[in-house]
């Protein structure tokens, strides 16, 4: 584990018991369930899925889907099972998610793409999970004024610069084959945030074939 992981790990066990009582995430989950590609998914992926609030939300709106969450800080993932006991949670770096191919129609990332340290190896996870037309759905967080990059609260950088606009998502997505549907923006008091849906294309196939030994 590196020293990023670590500190992401240590700051997110410490706040597992408090996480759900922010309005903003939780109006945001609400939010990303409400959207008509989430209505018709079956199987979701949820990646850094914390403490479940983003699956939570979906078994709210949308009742038995196939649910399965990812995250490395146990104590986050302790309060996500005790959460929604129906879906199935697994302690896993977004990078190697155990997941088989063409597994789920559904992969959310939700305020964590700035946490990832090797976000390209999450990227080629979702493509590989992913089913032909399958989807993600990423919200990251949008430029405000003052707002700066690197060390906080925890003593790990947050690479929020790199997904802040639909162009630079689109970029970073687009070499594991996806392609930016639409956007959407969502506020919540001086939290701006950023929604992009895009469409999983032959990445799955890319990402097996280098995969696969020859």
């Amino acid at each position: 584990m590196s020293d990023h992981v670590a500190a992401v790990v240590a700051h997110y066990d410490e706040r597992a018991t408090s996480y759900d009582d922010s309005a903003m995430h939780r109006g945001l989950a609400g939010a990303v369930a409400g959207l008509p590609e989430v209505a018709d998914a079956t199987t979701v992926l949820d990646i850094a899925t914390g403490t479940g609030l983003m699956l939570r939300a979906i078994e709210e709106r949308h009742p038995g889907r196939c649910l399965v969450g990812v995250d490395f800080s146990p104590g986050m993932l302790g309060v996500a099972r005790r959460g929604l006991p129906g879906a199935t949670f697994a302690l896993a770096d977004a990078g190697r998610v155990p997941v088989p191919d063409d597994a789920v129609d559904l992969v959310t990332c939700v305020t964590a793409l700035h946490l990832l340290e090797h976000p390209a190896a999450a990227f080629a996870e979702w493509a590989r999970v992913l089913r032909a037309g399958g989807l993600a759905v990423t919200a990251t967080f949008a430029p405000v004024a003052g707002q700066s990059d690197g060390p906080g609260a925890g003593g790990f950088v947050r690479r929020h610069e790199h997904f802040r606009t639909p162009e630079l998502v689109a970029a970073a997505l687009a070499p594991h084959g996806f392609r930016l549907v639409r956007h959407e923006r969502w506020t919540c008091d001086d939290d701006r945030l950023l929604v992009c849906v895009l469409a999983a294309g032959s990445g799955a196939a890319e990402v097996r074939a280098r995969r696969e030994p020859r």
